[in-house]
């Protein structure tokens, strides 16, 4: 069984369709902005980022500051029908609204302003069209998956709204899809949570209005009280192919360290087969071969538009990032972010951690600067550049603390974070990793200060996302000439 993603880092609650040859992938982003990456992908392995479904300010409201964590953007549905690529979402802060719906010819080429289906009111909503034609909108309710007719164009309810199945018995019933098959209309849901209990279940019927018939030997997928690498196992969508064959995406996490075991990157995306057995599906977990993906990159800002994998939380990066104008100067000019000795960021430009074991490190010749890794405004650590003093500085929940610093460093010496894997040494009190914190000189890393990365993860946070690392101007404009962020494949004790 792989272990491997075939979208690391923070790419929760996948969606997949295919339009020919080609297959696309959606996933939830919460607070951050732009919203919904969408990915392209010939064989279901390798995949590459097309753009945000959600990258207009009238596409998108996402809000700052510590209470906005895991607001935002929950689970998409992406559809291919007819020639238009369908997305439908939730943002939670409108929740009242009802669900998003967004549509393109093209997913890189930018999407439609959204309409909301008022009347339908939960989350994690899907979109499917019956034998008719018709489109049918399905979501989670405390109740249980509801559905209704709708009207994709408009948002427009058509029927009223009625209960199609509350699952297996297990908590939170969510995650709906639906899938016609040999005769067949298959609801796929997720069950017991995102947590360690997570499950996928299937019920089937022979009208897409139900009643639907649980299968027998559900749940379908679960790794819950196992010791498989991969935990919180659900959350799926299934993909014909072009041959007639199924696969199935998923999301899961990758704990590390003594018990409880802690993730730090997030929910992720993994690939598995599907097989039909008596009219059932069946996963296959090893029918793809997944190899590590290639994450590794580095950006000196010399385009006029940001590359996609780049984010902010709570706010439109395009507002506070721009190209640098002075003579022959690379770059961008951040605007100024946050103060000093402020907690909570107003203007990070940040992209996801995708790796046990990565480095990051930024040049900004000009202005203060804090290269940054977070998982919301409440647990983060900064290496802060503040004249030409450096400080290390961690905030978890209440405490803020200062845990380093040295003076007398030069601008032209990049800051750097790295985590270092330190899961696989033999202790009771391991976590996932340890993070370091410093800055470069000549290429070689001076670490200032270091903190238990499990203090960065979910398992102390909460919340559904997973670590960022990004830049942010202290209190007054700077220059950011390069960002690199470099994967480290092989556990080690420490690099040099």
């Amino acid at each position: 069984m792989t272990a491997n993603p075939i979208l690391p880092g923070f790419h929760p609650d996948p969606s997949i369709c295919r339009a020919g040859d080609a297959y696309y992938l959606a996933t939830s982003s919460f607070e951050y902005f732009p919203g919904v990456p969408v990915f392209r992908s010939t064989d279901l392995v390798r995949w590459e980022q097309v753009g945000n479904a959600l990258d207009r300010p009238g596409q998108l409201k996402v809000v700052r500051g510590l209470e906005a964590g895991s607001t935002g953007v929950y689970a998409p549905t992406l559809r291919h029908r007819d020639g238009v690529f369908w997305l439908v979402t939730t943002n939670v802060i409108e929740h009242a609204r009802g669900q998003l719906i967004v549509r393109t010819t093209d997913p890189a080429k930018g999407w439609s302003d959204p309409v909301f289906t008022e009347g339908a009111i939960g989350i994690d909503p899907d979109l499917t069209w019956d034998e008719d034609g018709v489109c049918h909108l399905s979501w989670a309710s405390p109740q249980g998956i509801r559905q209704a007719v709708v009207d994709p164009v408009t948002g427009r309810l058509l029927s009223e709204p009625r209960l199609l199945w509350a699952g297996t018995g297990l908590a939170y019933p969510e995650a709906p899809h639906l899938y016609a098959r040999n005769g067949w209309w298959y609801l796929v849901i997720a069950e017991g949570g995102t947590e360690r209990g997570h499950v996928v279940s299937v019920a089937r019927s022979r009208s897409i209005r139900g009643p639907f018939e649980p299968h027998a030997g559900n749940p379908i997928l679960s790794h819950r009280s196992t010791d498989h690498p991969v935990q919180n196992t659900g959350h799926a969508d299934l993909v014909e192919l072009a041959d007639g064959r199924w696969a199935m995406v998923y999301l899961g996490v990758r704990p590390r360290g003594n018990t409880p075991k802690f993730h730090v990157n997030g929910r992720e995306t993994f690939l598995a087969g599907v097989e039909w057995v008596e009219d059932w599906p069946v996963v296959v977990e090893d029918a793809y071969n997944v190899p590590p993906q290639p994450t590794s990159f580095t950006d000196d800002f010399t385009g006029r538009e940001l590359h996609p994998r780049w984010v902010s939380p709570g706010t439109d990066p395009r507002t506070f990032a721009r190209p640098a104008e002075t003579g022959d100067r690379v770059g961008i000019v951040l605007a100024a972010g946050r103060p000093p000795r402020a907690r909570e960021t107003r203007h990070l430009l940040a992209t996801r951690t995708r790796d046990g074991e990565w480095q990051a490190e930024v040049t900004a010749p000009a202005g203060d600067v804090a290269l940054v890794v977070q998982i919301d405004d409440g647990h983060w650590a900064a290496v802060e550049r503040v004249g030409d003093t450096l400080t290390v500085r961690a905030v978890v929940g209440p405490f803020d603390q200062a845990l380093g610093s040295v003076t007398g460093v030069a601008s032209e010496h990049p800051l750097a974070i790295r985590a270092v894997d330190i899961s696989h040494r033999l202790s009771l009190h391991n976590g996932p990793d340890r993070l370091e914190l410093g800055y470069l000189d000549r290429g070689r890393f001076h670490a200032l200060a270091g903190l238990d990365g499990r203090y960065l993860s979910t398992e102390v946070a909460g919340g559904f996302t997973g670590r960022v690392v990004g830049v942010e101007a202290l209190g007054v404009d700077a220059v950011v000439t390069r960002f690199s962020y470099t994967a480290h494949t092989a556990p080690s004790d420490g690099w040099t």
